[in-house]
């Protein structure tokens, strides 16, 4: 037992009345009961394999991102305290080169001590864990204040999440942290692998080490595999605080997951943390502006390491796709509710509507819960109502304490589930809504926080209560009521589910009472609605009506101005009823109430049954006979029979009246009969019967017998309604029957003759026409056994026949016999039908005599004799067969005199001439039957002259000029002794007498000499000069028996060599260097122009051409053809060539063009050889214009040649480089281009090609200055040493604005710079939205130009990284900042002590129980400045706590645990911790007295005290009554919070409006006001846009302008061009000191000699400098000296011409005193007078009395000083030849009046808007104070007022005022806390 004893070692102390029993061995027999101690700790599995089920339990989800979810949680608790940024890191370590992969959550949090990190360890030791040997790491926990959603960071509950978490992803896990008090990081490490050599050493499993170290020490860290874990413990060297958790020995699948989904489980993460990451109101990333809150300062990123690969990373708050920001982002509206459980349970709820756009739902899809998924037993055939757009998903997502519990969710509620009936909105809407659901701590959760324990058990209670949140507060009201409303609003408002289309036009409907909504309805053709089409006549069937409509649709209604397609909630549909025979009816429904499940089929078949019920068609019979047949053909007046008929239906059923119907009553049926003649004019209807059901048959109608008329008929039985006679039933016709009949004529009664077609002529036949009629009168055709018999007295009457058909007709009817004369004889002709009625008919006819049948001819005798040409009688009759005589139109009776035929006379009886020696006989030509009549006549020759013949004499010859010939004869000539002789027809000459000779004509002379007529002498003919004009000479003769004529042609012929002509064949142009390609025609004329053709070829050698230039080495001459026409280069223009011939010479010109363009030439541009000048990002002072030129210098007009411009990268051109073509004169402007480079040399290549060949183009070369006007960076001084202090000065910053020459621009308005400053430090140059901007103060006294000081400008009053940045407005849109100032603000001097949150009122007693004694259990003090920072971390000090009385009468004051008055407490960096702070037991006191517990910091190395923190507390000395008045004093501390925001509310509305006030007080506007009405301007009258656009249009008129080129001013001392410094308003006096200055124009004025020097070597001395440093002033002359003849005031002479000095036309836009040096040095005393008279006159009397200096004329003379004036060098050419070296136009003066006029007006108007606006809000601020709801606030806060009162009466506490402040309430110590 000894030995026992000694190998056991242990002692055990036994109590009195215990017994130790000593075992010899275990199975021995006990002598009693006994206790034996064991141990039985877990296994190490219930620690490494905790979350195994919990994790893989996970619903088909990878669990994985909610093991790290676990690890959030901690980090969140852990900076949930940070006041600045919360950062949480996960690290994915998977580079094989840094060590096996590993996982990293790090945090910024608070960190642990060793004491709680040894706690971590203690798997399930909860924060709530109080008794036992363990301090949990949230020892003193304190449940956190309601906040919205319930996001307090109070996610770390259990002691169990992170230890499953991290075994569950790996086999090892190392916590790292340092807490900000501490020096030392404390390192604890556990693993699996450590656990199993433990129990195989059997060592205690459960205990270990905890390393405490210094930070960024990593020699502990010896192991490979753990490479990493020396760059992350070298990150510690500057954190504060914080915790990292390493795991390593990560599971491969879990590797490879992270790797292969990395944006599917950030984004669940995202999702999980989604309200912590973007506040209450999640992240509407459509919001246009985001609140700032306090969770925009949580920054969870995700960073995964690869080998080789750029690292991944994410922020949580960047993810855009998360199913809650998909939720909110997609949502149209929300309907928030409340509810409270079981007394301090909230549960807050939000439901989202995700409308229906147009053609798809709007429902987010989730990829990891695939949505819109049939049930697997729904039935193909049947119609099933789909999920639709949430698919099979629960409506509520649930979130606990602010994060996702992500394997709950609640499928819906009762008032928010789809209703079994239809309700206010349509089933679908139920399927469009997303919710959340916000528990706080009180519901429970798993330990893994995967699952609610009982959430919606407890939700789902009958007990429990939901209200409406709206605007912040509860509404309580029926929760379903409301949701249904809500649900229906939003569908009518968002759903865009109907798409309307075939839009038709816009109407007004009358049908509406409401005339608001009678306008404007939008009409369309047709919809789509649930995937179905409906269109206009479509049938359909509603739902929800009464009665239900079967109907076909009309058109569709959506109200409102619409055009074309659109999509809408709803609509109307207009439908007509079907069918329309029985309700003829139109309704207007809902679109929503058409039956969408009932197919077309179905609504046809009930429309065929309901139509087979209406009549269908006629039954008719004929009962007495005489039927009518359909078509039939009747003769007139024969009956048609009596009728019988029957109305019958589709089922051959009989009916006399309408099925009756739900919409009318039963009508009778009637039956009309109508017969209808068409006749051409219309319809007529003729008998008209209507017949009622009755009697033996249905339906009668009588015989019909007077129907004659002839025609077609139509007998029509048609079915009407009975009153209203309708054959129509809501617009379908009623049954009817037609038959259709003709009506022919009858058998023929009587006859009339018709017309009958005279003339009667005897012999001739003729026709006599009948009309027959029947016994109506109608007419008809002759039976065909009918001969008619023809009857006239003295005549011989027969015919050939008598037609028979429809025209009857006597054909071929001939009369015979005597009439008196050719007038013709009266007969009367019966005509008899024998057989009719009326047989005969007579009538009267004049026969005529008939055609002619024979000639009879007087005189009687056979042979005749007569002369040729006298006239001899003939008689001759016609006669026609009868022996009458006759006549007729066209009747001509013929003479043949051999072959010749006389026409004579159109009568019976003619006389006929004779004119040939033969004859023959008489005939009538148009009567073929007459036959001739012979008579023999014997001619003889007459004696009349009978021919004409013209000879030419030609010495004693002459010679015949027969009739048309053609005489050659010389042009210009005369034709001399022409002669004519006349013969009869016996060929005998005629002597010429004078009566002979009158009528002789010749053309070519209008004056005949009658007396060599008569000798037979014609008159000399003049030839035509022109050999193109021929003659025609023409000699005629008239008597009264012969016309003779004879003619003949003169033909000129050319005369001798006159002249030589030149003609150009085709283009007169030609290039230089090219051969003309037309052809010269040389003619040689005579002395009137006509061609010499006649010459030989040899006569060319004497042709000569010749001309200036003339390149005769290709010139090639032929007769009458010049080629090879070249000329030598030379100027382009027109050529002269001259051709000689002989004597004779002619001239011709041509155009000379230039040669084809090979380079191009810059037009109007200096010597390419040196650099042009420019200032970067300037226009040149000239446009680009070049010229095609070709090789000889000359301009080539040659249009749409391609140039471009080529340049190096470093070159920018505006406009940019592009092609140009070339114009119509081969010029092309390339306009003014600014060039953008970098200082110094640069060249611009010009590019450009010809038929694929390139031209030689110049090369341009720019020196590249720097402008020293454009800004490119802001200076920034200021002292960088200070320190900015929380609220305190921020030291002077001094900022100029640096040009490119990196000098100081100055005369900037100090407006265009600001200072911007912003909390943070921004990426890059980026500025936040949120930014502060300040002004420049005001320059002192006019100093340091060019630089803007910012003084006195406060430095923010948080503590923290600021950025700062200071900005120059360009323009409107481009802004200049400088480099981002990053500055540290720092804590101000400590002024004092605060909690870190304010406790609640402790409310203690004297009683024996700790906590009822308990003032404080863990209150956290710091030193804070004036702005509430933290202050005084190097401060070493105490704090004492005392308890002192609000009376100071009061001398039992309570003591603390110890009985002491004083507790001391150490305070060090800044804050102190005051924990257990107890009462006394039995500690003196009065009862229900309120105590004061007032903590004093003592720290002596502050000069001056801080003032100490007060915490009022309730004493009381009964236990019960002390838990009465904790209630009480909650409640009071509550309304105190609430009292002092009213109050901090209305004190800062009182505020708001003083100041609106003053704003209203200090605008300018009436000081403006006063200011236009100085200016004459009256403000209502005067328009600032017409005065503006006055302006415009005075600034845009032209102007005189110097269109010299001026230098850069890339300096300060270059002034410019001289023809630049000044400009003068008077046109001529402009131009003649223009000319006047014209050989200094062109000078640069420069402030020093250094600069002209510069200038000089620039240009290598080409540019005339003139530096003001060198010129000797004192011989300037006085600006103000008066004129040269004025003496003392007074005038020496008076001059004429308005004499005046040059200088004081001068206006100077800029630096007038230099401009006035050296324009007195050019000019001098230089006068402008009128004109040359009036300067000698002046300078005449002037010299007289002194000098009288240079005289300009306003004409443009100039008289020199000298007296010298005349001559081209004293006179001033035209402006245009000055090539624009001219002084410029100044702005009209008007100009600047209205530009100060609109100034004021455009102030005056910003001060009235301002005015106007501040007033305005004044206005509504007022008004607000008077609102229901600030009345009710009032009301409120004079009830919570009275309720503090009672609450304070009922503690026992007497109000006194310096008690009862707000300064003592909590809530004020909060607002204190807070700043």
């Amino acid at each position: 037992v000894t030995k026992l004893f000694s190998c056991s070692g242990f002692i055990i102390t036994l109590a009195e009345g215990v017994t130790l029993y000593l075992l010899q061995s275990v199975d021995q027999t006990l002598l009693s009961a006994t206790k034996e101690r064991i141990d039985f700790l877990p296994h190490y599995d219930t620690l490494i394999k905790s979350g195994m089920y919990e994790y893989y339990a996970s619903e088909g989800q990878n669990p994985l991102p909610f093991a790290f979810a676990e690890l959030i949680d901690n980090s969140l608790s852990a900076t949930s305290r940070n006041t600045g940024i919360r950062s949480i890191q996960i690290k994915l370590l998977f580079d094989e080169s840094q060590g096996k992969p590993a996982v990293a959550v790090i945090d910024n949090g608070r960190g642990m001590t060793s004491k709680q990190l040894n706690n971590w360890a203690v798997y399930r030791l909860s924060k709530f864990t109080r008794q036992g040997d363990f301090e949990s790491d949230h020892s003193g926990y304190v449940r956190p204040p309601p906040v919205p959603r319930s996001l307090n960071s109070d996610i770390s509950y259990f002691g169990v999440g992170g230890k499953q978490a991290v075994f569950f992803i790996g086999q090892s896990a190392r916590m790292i942290s340092k807490p900000a008090d501490s020096h030392d990081v404390h390192e604890l490490f556990l693993s699996k692998e450590d656990f199993e050599k433990k129990e195989k050493n059997k060592e205690a499993i459960y205990s270990g080490y905890i390393r405490n170290r210094k930070p960024s020490d990593s020699a502990h860290i010896t192991s490979d595999d753990e490479r990493f874990l020396h760059n992350l413990i070298m990150e510690e060297r500057d954190k504060k605080s914080f915790t990292a958790v390493v795991v390593t020995g990560v599971q491969p699948d879990h590797m490879q997951y992270l790797k292969n989904y990395f944006n599917l489980w950030t984004r669940q993460l995202a999702h999980i943390y989604h309200y912590y990451i973007h506040g209450p109101k999640g992240n509407e990333t459509n919001a246009t502006m985001k609140e700032a809150g306090p969770f925009n300062n949580i920054d969870i990123e995700i960073l995964m390491f690869e080998k080789g690969k750029v690292p991944r990373m994410v922020n949580l708050r960047e993810i855009k796709d998360d199913m809650q920001t998909l939720y909110i982002n997609s949502a149209a509206d929300s309907f928030e509710f409340k509810s409270h459980v079981e007394g301090e349970g909230i549960v807050e709820g939000i439901i989202r509507y995700h409308p229906f756009l147009y053609d798809k739902e709007t429902y987010p899809d989730d990829p990891c819960f695939p949505s819109r998924l049939k049930d697997d037993d729904d039935d193909d055939d049947c119609f099933v109502v789909e999920k639709g757009a949430r698919g099979k998903r629960h409506i509520f997502e649930c979130f606990w304490n602010g994060r996702l519990i992500p394997y709950t969710s609640v499928e819906d509620f009762d008032w928010c589930a789809p209703p079994k009936k239809r309700g206010l909105a349509p089933i679908e809407c139920y399927n469009r809504i997303s919710g959340a659901l916000f528990t706080n701590d009180k519901f429970q959760v798993s330990t893994n926080k995967l699952t609610f324990m009982d959430l919606e058990l407890k939700l789902k209670e009958k007990n429990t209560l939901f209200t409406r949140v709206f605007n912040g507060q509860e509404q309580r009201m029926k929760i379903d009521r409301e949701f249904a409303l809500w649900l229906k609003d939003c569908h009518e408002k968002y759903d865009k589910q109907i798409k309307f289309t075939l839009f038709k036009e816009i109407i007004t409907r009358t049908d509406l009472t409401s005339k608001r909504m009678q306008s404007p309805w939008a009409t369309y053709s047709a919809i789509e609605w649930d995937g179905k089409t409906y269109r206009t006549g479509q049938l359909v069937k509603t739902i929800k009506t009464l009665p239900i409509f079967y109907g076909s649709i009309l058109k569709f209604f959506l109200y409102g101005d619409h055009d074309g397609d659109v999509y809408a909630t709803g609509g109307e549909v207009q439908l007509a009823l079907e069918p329309q025979a029985l309700y003829d009816e139109i309704k207007i429904i809902p679109i929503s109430k058409l039956d969408r499940a009932m197919s077309e089929k179905v609504v046809k078949k009930y429309i065929e049954d309901e139509m087979a019920r209406l009549p269908d068609r006629l039954s008719v019979t004929w009962p007495e006979g005489d039927e009518l047949l359909p078509n039939e053909i009747k003769l007139a007046g024969t009956p048609i029979g009596a009728l019988r008929i029957e109305i019958l239906n589709k089922k051959g059923e009989a009916m006399q009246k309408l099925p009756g119907t739900s919409h009318g009553g039963s009508k009778k049926l009637l039956v009309e009969l109508k017969v209808i003649l068409h006749s051409p004019v219309g319809n007529k209807e003729i008998i008209s019967h209507i017949s009622q059901h009755g009697g033996k048959w249905p339906y009668w109608f009588k015989k019909m017998e007077n129907i004659h008329k002839l025609g077609s008929y139509t007998l029509k039985l048609q079915v009407v309604l009975n009153e209203s006679n309708a054959d129509t039933y809501a617009g379908r016709p009623l049954p009817s029957k037609m038959f259709k009949f003709n009506i022919v004529e009858g058998k023929p009664e009587k006859f009339s003759v018709s017309l009958l077609d005279p003339p009667f002529r005897v012999g001739v036949p003729f026709n006599i026409p009948l009309d027959l009629q029947d016994e109506f009168g109608h007419p008809t055709q002759l039976a065909t056994d009918i001969e008619p018999i023809l009857e006239a007295s003295g005549l011989t009457l027969q015919y050939e026949e008598i037609s028979k058909g429809t025209n009857c007709v006597i054909k071929g009817v001939t009369a015979k016999g005597h009439v008196n004369n050719y007038l013709g004889k009266n007969f009367n002709l019966k005509v008899i039908l024998p057989g009719l009625k009326e047989d005969s008919q007579i009538l009267k006819i004049r026969l005529l005599p008939g055609p002619p049948r024979q000639l009879k001819v007087k005189p009687d005798s056979e042979i005749l004799k007569i002369e040729n040409g006298t006239s001899f009688p003939f008689q001759v009759e016609v006669l026609d067969e009868a022996g009458n005589i006759t006549a007729q139109p066209k009747l001509i009776v013929h003479c043949k005199v051999g072959y010749i035929l006389c026409i004579l006379a159109q009568a019976s009886v003619m006389a006929l001439t004779l004119i040939k020696k033969c004859g023959k006989d008489l005939f009538c030509s148009s009567c073929k039957d007459v036959p001739p009549v012979e008579k023999t006549i014997k001619l003889l020759p007459s004696s009349h002259v009978a021919r004409l013949q013209i000879f030419s004499v030609e010495g004693q010859k002459a010679i015949q000029i027969k009739h048309q010939d053609e005489i050659n004869w010389i042009a210009g000539d005369v034709m001399h002794n022409l002669i004519f002789q006349m013969y009869d027809e016996g060929e005998r000459e005629i002597i010429i007498t004078s009566a002979l000779a009158e009528k002789i004509k010749v053309n070519w002379t209008p004056r005949i000499n009658r007396e060599q007529m008569i000798q037979g002498l014609l008159p000399d003919v003049k030839v035509p000069t022109s050999v193109k004009d021929v003659r025609y000479c023409l000699i005629t003769f008239h008597d009264d028996h012969v016309s003779l004529e004879s003619a003949f042609t003169v033909r000129p012929l050319p005369d001798e060599p006159k002249h030589i002509k030149c003609k150009l064949k085709g283009p007169n142009t030609l290039q230089m260097g090219e051969e003309l390609e037309s052809e010269i025609d040389v003619m040689v004329t005579d002395q009137y122009g006509n061609q010499i053709q006649t010459l030989s070829a040899s006569c060319i050698n004497s042709l000569g051409v010749s001309g200036n230039g003339l390149d005769k080495s290709n010139l090639k001459t032929t007769w009458q053809v010049v080629k090879g026409i070249r000329f030598y280069p030379g100027p382009p223009g027109s050529k002269e060539l001259c051709f000689a011939w002989r004597e004779f010479s002619d001239f011709l010109r041509v155009n000379l063009t230039s040669g084809p363009p090979v380079k191009l030439h810059l037009m109007d541009w200096p010597e390419l050889g040196e650099p042009i000048a420019v200032i970067n990002g300037r226009e040149l002072q000239k446009p680009l214009i070049v010229q095609l030129c070709d090789q000889w210098e000359n301009p080539s007009p040659e249009p749409n040649v391609k140039i471009s411009l080529v340049k190096a990268s470093n070159l920018k051109i505006i406009p940019s480089s592009q092609q140009h073509k070339t114009d119509e004169n081969g010029r092309a402007n390339l306009g003014v281009i600014s060039i953008h480079a970098p200082r110094g040399e640069h060249t611009l290549q010009l590019k450009a090609s010809y038929n694929r060949n390139t031209l030689d183009c110049p090369i341009i070369k720019f020196n590249v200055l720097p402008d020293p006007e454009k800004p490119v960076c802001l200076n920034v001084k200021y002292d960088k040493n200070a320190s900015f202090a929380a609220g305190s000065t921020f030291p002077d910053f001094m900022v100029s604005v640096i040009s490119e020459d990196s000098n100081i621009i100055k005369n900037i308005n100090p407006g265009r710079v600001s200072m911007k400053m912003w909390e943070g430090q921004s990426s890059g140059n980026r500025v936040p939205a949120n930014v502060t901007t300040l002004g420049c103060s005001k320059v002192k006294d006019g100093k340091d130009e060019g630089f803007f000081y910012f003084r006195d400008k406060m430095v923010p009053e948080r503590v923290g990284t600021y950025s700062i940045q200071f900005a120059f407005a360009i323009d409107k849109t481009n802004i200049l900042s400088s480099e981002q100032i990053v500055i540290e603000v720092v804590a101000n001097d400590p002024v004092q002590l605060l909690p870190e949150s304010v406790p609640a009122t402790p409310v203690v007693s004297n009683v024996r129980t700790v906590a009822s004694r308990t003032l404080i259990k863990d209150l956290c003090l710091h030193i804070k400045d004036e702005y509430n920072n933290r202050t005084g971390n190097d401060l070493v000090g105490k704090i004492v706590a005392a308890i002192k009385s609000s009376s100071e009468e009061d001398t039992e004051i309570p003591v603390f645990q110890g009985k002491v008055k004083t507790i001391e407490f150490p305070f060090n960096r800044g804050s102190a911790e005051i924990v257990n702070l107890v009462l006394a037991e039995n500690s003196p006191g009065r009862d229900s007295t309120e105590y004061i517990l007032e903590f004093e910091a003592d720290l002596p190395a502050l000069a001056k005290p801080l003032e100490p923190y007060r915490l009022s507390f309730m004493f009381y000395n009964d236990f019960k009554k002390q838990q009465q008045m904790a209630t009480l004093t909650r409640e009071r501390d509550e309304l105190s919070k609430s009292i002092a925001l009213y109050r901090n509310m209305f004190d800062t509305t009182e505020q708001l409006i003083t100041e609106m006030k003053c704003k209203s007080s200090e605008t300018r506007q009436s000081h403006l006001k006063n200011e236009l009405k100085k200016h004459q301007i009256d403000i209502p009258q005067t328009s600032i846009v017409w005065l503006f656009n006055f302006l415009l249009n005075l600034k845009k008129s032209p102007r005189r302008a110097c269109t010299l080129s001026n230098y850069p001013k890339d300096n300060q001392d270059i002034l410019g061009k001289i023809a630049h410094l000044a400009q003068i308003e008077d046109d001529k006096a402009a131009k003649v000191i223009s000319w006047h200055m014209a050989s200094d124009m062109d000078c640069v004025v420069t402030l020093t000699t250094a600069a002209a020097r510069r200038i000089f070597d620039e240009t290598q001395g080409r540019q005339q400098v003139l530096p003001l440093d060198s010129v000797y002033k004192k011989t300037l002359p006085d600006w103000n000296r008066t004129l040269p003849h004025l003496r003392n005031g007074r005038n020496h002479f008076r001059p004429i011409g308005n004499p005046v000095f040059a200088r004081d036309l001068l206006t100077f836009p800029e630096n007038v005193e230099h401009c006035q040096i050296v324009f007195g040095m050019l000019l001098g005393d230089t006068i402008i007078i009128d004109n040359l008279d009036a300067a000698n006159h002046y300078r005449k009397e002037v010299v007289k009395i002194t000098h009288c200096p240079t005289l300009l004329t306003r004409e443009g003379d100039r008289i020199r000083s000298n007296g010298k004036f005349g001559g081209l060098q004293n006179k001033a050419p035209p402006m245009d030849k000055l090539r624009g070296m001219v002084f410029g136009a100044p702005m009209p003066k008007l100009y600047s009046t209205l530009s100060g006029q609109i100034d004021l007006l455009q102030q005056y108007r910003t001060a009235v808007v301002k005015l106007h606006s501040v007033n305005q809000d004044l206005h509504l601020q007022l008004q607000s104070l008077n609102t229901p709801e600030m009345q009710k606030r009032k009301q409120e806060l004079a009830e919570q007022e009275k309720s503090l009162k009672l609450i304070e009466e009922k503690l026992g506490m007497v109000i006194i005022s310096s008690q009862l402040s707000l300064c003592d309430s909590p809530l004020s110590r909060d607002s204190m806390a807070q700043g």
